[in-house]
């Protein structure tokens, strides 16, 4: 997970959900990424698609993508 590698791909969305999950972003001090891939990951378990991580590993989860500058820095 710290290091996990991230592809990259285009959709689109409307202005409303668009602009919710950019105030949602700034209002935690996370990436659009993060937000993005926290929504699509519950959809997919949800679904029945993906299998739970587990509560624990969500809050690590999270916790890597608002940290990561904070982090980077200590273990240097």
């Amino acid at each position: 997970m710290p290091n996990q590698q991230l592809s990259k791909f285009s959709s689109q969305a409307s202005p409303e959900i668009l602009n919710a999950m950019k105030e949602l972003a700034q209002r935690e001090g996370r990436k659009m990424h993060s937000i993005l891939d926290e929504a699509l990951s519950d959809y997919l378990v949800k679904k029945g698609v993906l299998k739970s991580k587990g509560s624990a590993m969500n809050h690590f989860a999270q916790s890597l993508n608002q940290f990561d500058a904070l982090y980077q820095k200590l273990a240097k």
